[in-house]
């Protein structure tokens, strides 16, 4: 069957994405299969909603009204915001890379992320998307995920990134058992080779598991052994701030809820040997 106009519509803005940020309409007409004809009147009514906006050079970008119709996901800005003050306790006590994470099908999307100028290089960035077995929150979240999902997923094909991914199914199955026993992901140089994150599930209100955070250090951190129970920490943290309760408790969530509003916590995060300060968490275009 032929697209329909809807489809037509989301392809032109499928055409757009980290490694084409900016398209003329020759290429947007390439990369969606569209005659020039069809992707021009396509593109001009994307444009005049604010769905796309164009440049000087006539080059079309994605525009601010996509923005703000994209800030209602729950699982987007709503969660971050929620999530913030627990990320920056971690950056404090890291002063590395620190990330929060959703899945989209067999792949965890990044919706937020801190870091500092000597923190470890990553290839992540906001709206970045990684297949779960490769990422310590990829790994978190199948750990979590429905048992059909798990096996389905471990039967597929597994991609490696490095001579650390793990590809071996049975092997991955050991691994998703050992996370849900321990409540913790380790993905130890499976994306790059210099580097090692630790993450934890995040939960809703009703217990499911909804999100992952993690930190990312380089391999070999002397901190290591200290990184699962902060990470573990920040993840409880998030969780009750959404309305979580050990338990199976419901409660409102906390969306206000800042760091001020909480109690000094004995261990984990507030026990951690942190690098030496100075640095401001800041996106750094560059995961495990």
């Amino acid at each position: 069957m032929p697209p329909t106009a809807p489809e037509r519509l989301l392809s032109v803005l499928a055409a757009f994405d980290h490694e084409h940020p900016a398209l003329c309409l020759t290429d947007i007409s390439r990369r969606t299969g569209l005659t020039l004809t069809t992707a021009h009147r396509l593109v001009g009514a994307l444009t005049r909603w604010g769905a796309l906006e164009r440049d000087g050079a006539g080059r079309y970008h994605v525009g601010l009204r996509l923005w703000e119709i994209a800030a209602l996901a729950p699982r987007g800005l709503a969660l971050r915001q929620v999530a913030l003050p627990y990320l920056e306790d971690l950056y404090e006590a890291t002063h590395e890379n620190v990330q929060l994470a959703v899945r989209d099908g067999t792949e965890v999307v990044y919706v937020e992320w801190l870091s500092g100028r000597s923190a470890v290089g990553v290839h992540i960035r906001v709206g970045a998307r990684w297949p779960l077995h490769a990422t310590g929150v990829g790994l978190a979240l199948l750990a979590h995920g429905a048992p059909g999902f798990q096996q389905e997923y471990c039967a597929g094909p597994l991609a490696a990134f490095t001579p650390y991914t793990v590809t071996d199914p049975a092997v991955l199955r050991r691994e998703l058992a050992e996370i849900r026993r321990t409540g913790v992901a380790v993905s130890d140089r499976q994306v790059t080779d210099d580097a090692l994150s630790v993450a934890a599930p995040v939960r809703g209100p009703d217990g499911t598991v909804t999100a992952a955070v993690s930190v990312v250090v380089p391999h070999g951190d002397g901190r290591v052994p200290v990184l699962g129970p902060a990470v573990r920490l920040a993840g409880r943290g998030i969780s009750r701030a959404l309305g979580w309760r050990p338990g199976g408790e419901r409660c409102v969530p906390s969306h206000g809820a800042g760091r001020q509003q909480r109690a000094p916590v004995r261990g984990g995060m507030n026990s951690m040997p942190p690098r030496p300060k100075g640095e401001q968490p800041h996106p750094r275009p560059a995961g495990a």
